[in-house]
């Protein structure tokens, strides 16, 4: 067996080769980088090289290997520019790009950020993953509130102080122990409840929360706020009306209807024949909530508001059932490209 004169002849093939035309390329590649390509068989005679030429036979092998590749990239890239390349007419008009859509959920929550913006209130954004003092604790929601009971909750998996926020109320806890007052924030973003999926309700969906914090802040001023705040959302004739309720971290509370009206079949329905349609809820920051923060109660007050954003794109597109939002069905999406 002599080993080297195997390797010169296929030495001797490869600077001989001729490539002209594709089909001569491809059957280079064949016969020197197929499967069964030409090395194959004096790969086989490995165990038959003495241990001292063994180094020396794997060298020149692979040199050959390299050699049959660079020859092989060379010739690729001459028959391909080689050919013949179709100009395109560039005097032609060019293709309209597709259009996309905002989502109403987007288009609705920057609606609301800029009516509120308009009387100095800031965004301030933070986790969706919580701790939870600042979603339960620094809130005034004690140990035993039905909020911290797992139906309602989503916690992460082997760690019981960790949540999916189920409120931005969490952004207002971190702003007022990180920030001095005056303090006006918007705090818009994502919510997790471990709720039944339907038409009216998901396990995630989204609110947009308001915290004012200053000296001498009243019910007065909360007031005045969302009345502007429907106005500009609704419309200037929209009638609004403040019924008592109650929040753990608002004292006093309330929740605020707007008269949608009773001129079809669907208000009757969304309004359980009242015509007042609940939007959101409100009230004092409770001094408890202050003092948790680092805030004294007896120098500062200040309310806060929160509302969902899916219910007021509801109303204002008319959309019958919250779970489209989350579907990604283009043909639902495209009905918002003029919005």
């Amino acid at each position: 067996m002599n080993w080297r004169e195997d390797l010169k002849e296929i030495r001797t093939e490869l600077d001989n080769s001729n490539i002209t035309d594709a089909a001569a390329l491809e059957a280079f590649r064949i016969k020197f980088l197929g499967s069964k390509n030409i090395f194959k068989p004096v790969f086989e005679q490995m165990k038959q090289v003495p241990a001292e030429e063994k180094k020396e036979f794997g060298q020149k092998i692979n040199e050959l290997k390299n050699r049959a590749e660079e020859v092989f990239q060379l010739a690729a890239s001459a028959h391909t520019v080689g050919k013949a390349t179709e100009i395109p007419d560039l005097s032609l008009p060019a293709t309209p790009g597709t259009i996309g859509s905002r989502h109403p959920i987007s288009l609705v929550m920057d609606k609301i950020v800029g009516i509120f913006e308009k009387i100095g209130f800031q965004v301030a954004e933070e986790r969706e993953i919580e701790d939870d003092w600042h979603n339960f604790t620094a809130l005034n929601t004690p140990d035993d509130h039905p909020a911290r009971d797992m139906q309602d909750t989503f916690y992460l998996q082997g760690r019981s102080d960790r949540v999916l926020r189920t409120h931005t109320s969490s952004v207002q806890a971190r702003i007022m122990t990180t920030h001095a007052p005056p303090i006006r924030i918007l705090a818009p973003g994502r919510v997790f409840r471990n709720e039944t999926i339907s038409a009216r309700s998901h396990c995630q969906f989204h609110q947009v929360e308001g915290l004012y914090i200053d000296k001498g802040v009243s019910m007065a001023d909360l007031k005045q706020t969302l009345l502007f705040f429907a106005r500009e959302m609704f419309g200037p004739s929209v009638k609004i009306r403040l019924r008592p309720s109650y929040f753990p971290f608002t004292e006093p509370s309330a929740e605020m209807d707007i008269y949608w009206g009773l001129k079809d079949e669907t208000d009757h329905r969304i309004t359980k024949g009242t015509g007042w349609l609940e939007i959101l809820g409100c009230g004092m920051v409770d001094p408890a909530v202050l003092k948790n923060c680092g805030l004294d109660p007896e120098v500062y007050s200040g309310f806060a508001f929160g509302m969902g954003i899916e219910r007021q794109a509801m109303l204002l597109y008319k959309i019958p059932d919250i779970r489209y939002y989350f579907e990604n069905d283009l043909r639902f999406l495209r009905q918002f490209k003029s919005a």
